[in-house]
């Protein structure tokens, strides 16, 4: 099939989907930017988009999927399924991170859901969010995922301590920095 989209195409699509969030950031009621930083909110800030940072990867799935628990920023414990793991390079570089999917009740089965892939890497507490930074990848039945670092996002604790993030756990802290997607925001603005 080849490439979904012309390097240009896909730079452009990204560029929107920014645009389009800064807007929702400014604008709607349920921003998670605090009312009183709304004013001057210009929007987000983010690394340039860069194709190389958008990799096809297979999704290893865990048999078991064992359940764990991932400690969040207000000590609530969150409870998730270890769902499967994908293994790519960066700069010549092996990597791997965990996929999650939430703890479902016994009975309410959603097949749509998209996997949960929390990150830090070695960008982290400096040009990003230190906590961490979120992926969300579409479950593809069969074959390749994409992981696409240009749309990691912060986590809405990121903007305000309302709110509660799951932290990625330790073997997803990679050891490379991932110079794409969302760049901290400074709070004291």
């Amino acid at each position: 099939m080849g490439h979904a989209h012309a390097p240009r195409d896909y730079l452009r699509s990204i560029e929107l989907m920014r645009r389009e969030k800064d807007h929702a950031f400014r604008d709607d009621p349920g921003s998670p930017i605090p009312e009183a930083l709304r004013g001057p909110f210009t929007g987000l800030a983010y690394f340039p988009p860069d194709p190389a940072y958008r990799i096809r990867v297979r999704l290893t799935r865990y048999p078991d999927a064992p359940r764990v628990v991932l400690a969040t920023s207000k000590g609530i414990p969150r409870d998730m399924v270890r769902y499967g793991f994908f293994e790519f390079q960066i700069g010549g570089v092996a990597q791997r991170l965990d996929a999650f999917t939430s703890a479902q009740q016994p009975g309410h089965h959603h097949e749509a859901e998209s996997l949960f892939v929390p990150f830090r890497d070695s960008t982290s507490g400096k040009e990003s969010y230190g906590a961490a930074r979120y992926l969300d990848v579409e479950e593809i039945a069969d074959g390749e995922h994409v992981l696409d670092f240009n749309l990691a996002y912060n986590p809405y604790c990121a903007y305000s301590d309302a709110y509660v993030c799951p932290f990625p756990p330790r073997e997803n802290w990679l050891s490379v920095p991932i110079p794409a997607g969302e760049k901290a925001f400074p709070m004291d603005r």
